[in-house]
């Protein structure tokens, strides 16, 4: 069986990008030797001191063999430019890079896809399944006995119960709360702070709790005055 590559091309130069080249540097085996960019969107020739090459053409100035692709991005047109870009690098020939960090969780049992990026602090438990190119930023619970599908982005302090499925190309927004026993469809935008207690279909946006201005202030809420 050939081993995965271990020189590592990060595609994307924005925020997403800086932070995989800080993970994948100093909490992995990779060693980032450059970024590429579509060149509609390069703007730049170097970046962290290193080549941005142009996607497109990225297979003439690396070697295909020697090196493996992540693409940071995030989750733009409901995760579909990070899903085009990393099918795109696979099919160029390219190796795709997942992170695990150091500081996550992961069930011995957990069945991991490719191309997949867990930050710290995450919390997987026994029988969870997760598929490809995938992002869960820190801080989430995904319960026991869960199947989470591909190109899904996974926010921070989310709280998925045990036994839920999520799916495809399907967003969670910061302390979302997914009970357990249910089933999320995809194309789903569940946005921060709401709680699904009920499986959803295909293509849901999921408003979170309103939250409304008031003329007064909290401090004349709760009586607070100012000292004489």
């Amino acid at each position: 069986m050939p081993t995965t590559p271990r020189r590592l091309i990060v595609l994307g130069d924005s925020l997403f990008a800086e932070i995989a080249f800080e993970y994948f540097t100093h909490d992995s085996e990779y060693d980032v030797v450059g970024f590429a960019v579509e060149e509609e969107y390069r703007k730049q020739e170097t970046f962290h001191g290193l080549p941005v090459h142009p996607f497109e053409t990225l297979e003439e100035h690396v070697d295909v063999g020697e090196h493996s692709v992540f693409a940071a991005l995030t989750y733009t047109k409901l995760n579909r430019v990070r899903q085009r870009l990393a099918g795109e690098a696979k099919r160029k020939g390219f190796a795709l890079a997942s992170y695990v960090s150091s500081q996550a969780f992961v069930w011995r049992n957990v069945k991991l896809g490719e191309h997949n990026f867990i930050f710290e602090d995450n919390t997987i438990q026994p029988f969870v399944s997760l598929g490809d190119n995938n992002v869960l930023w820190s801080g989430n619970h995904i319960g026991h006995h869960s199947t989470l599908g591909n190109n899904l982005f996974i926010s921070s302090h989310v709280v998925i119960s045990g036994n839920v499925t999520v799916g495809d190309n399907s967003f969670l927004g910061v302390n979302a709360t997914l009970v357990n026993d249910i089933s999320i469809g995809r194309d789903n935008w569940i946005g921060p702070a709401v709680t699904v207690m009920k499986s959803t279909k295909d293509n849901q946006f999921w408003l979170p709790p309103r939250s409304a201005l008031r003329e007064t202030t909290p401090r004349d809420a709760f009586g607070v005055e100012d000292p004489a």
